[in-house]
């Protein structure tokens, strides 16, 4: 019998990963970036180098400001307006989620965003899938296969939810797994969205809602009870309803149902200190919702703003609060039992996959 092999960065790689959250229009590689805008004439970007450009993004997205960190994607955006920017963006998202040691993903972008050169809403979605399919397929080749989901976006200032909840629908037998609103959130709460969340329910389909991300309590509160959504998108300001008592965290009305129901929370820990939702990585709540048993999941949310991978959030996270093996898998498992697939796949995945890649690295 070995021991367990020691928990750093390369290993973590190493290990079956699952994410969430994790948005496609803040993913690019630098350099695609640049590419892509050469092949489209967009002369906007604040860099002519990959490193830079790359520097660029972090930097801006690093201000402390949901509003402000939002508007990085503009460049990103930009560049993803033809069927080629858009497959092209999709397959290198697979690779390069792949080759982190992601098993599973669950990709996220608003296709109402990528209109400005003509496609529809229907093109714009199939050419993202077949970048998927076309990654998925490269990845499989290289080794390291990978299963890619695409969750459809509607932006939560704007006034096409619904038609993205009828998008949604239509394709989801091909490729894609569920719902979400994202953008800011104060001032745009989730019930101006009511009609495509009960379309969604009307139609048995799948949604997460941002919510309790940079506004409190009261996003997730409408996110549930008035929205019903299936899972929480960040919802780290789920703290504002744990107090501190002698004997202990005290949970309130909403943290509780959350806890009970097992709603999923899809935390994404660096972006969460970029956005300023939370003041540093060790004042992050992960720890603490992870004590407390809520079903908490490790996520990217953007890995060029962000300049991350989810081996380096969840070493973050390990070398933060000291996580060992069984805590990344636990949290791994979190998030494939919230996947938004059938569930003799999510059992296939953590019994076939996930569970043996961690009994090797657990020793």
């Amino acid at each position: 019998m070995t021991g367990p092999t020691p928990l750093t960065l390369a290993s973590i790689r190493q290990a079956p990963k699952a994410v969430l959250h994790d948005h496609l229009d803040g993913g690019l590689r630098p350099a695609t970036v640049l590419e892509l805008a050469r092949d489209c004439g967009y002369d906007q970007l604040p860099a002519g180098d990959a490193e830079t450009l790359g520097n660029w993004f972090r930097d801006a997205a690093d201000s402390g400001s949901l509003e402000r960190y939002l508007e990085t994607f503009a460049h990103t955006v930009a560049v993803m307006q033809t069927p080629e920017g858009l497959r092209r963006v999709a397959r290198e998202c697979a690779e390069d989620l792949a080759a982190d040691g992601v098993v599973y993903a669950e990709v996220r972008f608003a296709p109402e965003q990528h209109l400005e050169n003509g496609l529809g809403l229907d093109e714009v979605v199939e050419y993202t899938i077949e970048g998927f399919r076309e990654g998925e397929a490269l990845a499989a080749a290289a080794g390291t296969p990978i299963r890619v989901v695409c969750l459809l976006t509607a932006m939560r200032h704007a006034a096409r939810s619904r038609e993205i909840a009828e998008l949604t629908v239509r394709w989801r037998d091909r490729g894609v797994g569920g719902f979400d609103i994202a953008g800011a959130e104060a001032g745009y709460p989730p019930t101006r969205h009511l009609d495509a969340f009960e379309y969604m329910r009307v139609n048995n389909a799948h949604f997460t809602i941002h919510a309790g991300e940079a506004f409190g309590l009261p996003s997730i509160h409408e996110a549930l009870a008035f929205c019903g959504c299936d899972r929480l998108g960040h919802g780290v300001r789920i703290t504002d309803d744990i107090t501190d008592s002698a004997d202990g965290p005290k949970l309130g009305l909403v943290a509780n149902y959350v806890r009970d129901m097992r709603i999923p929370l899809e935390l994404c820990p660096s972006s969460n200190v970029q956005t300023g939702a939370v003041p540093s990585l060790d004042k992050h709540p992960f720890d603490l919702l992870a004590r407390l048993r809520f079903r908490v999941t490790v996520n990217t949310d953007n890995r060029l703003m962000s300049d991350t991978s989810m081996s380096e959030e969840m070493y973050k996270l390990a070398q933060t609060f000291g996580y060992g093996w069984s805590d990344l898998e636990r949290f791994t498992i979190n998030a494939m039992k919230s996947a938004f697939i059938p569930f003799p796949e999510r059992l296939r995945i953590i019994d076939e996959v996930i569970k043996p890649g961690y009994a090797v690295l657990i020793g």
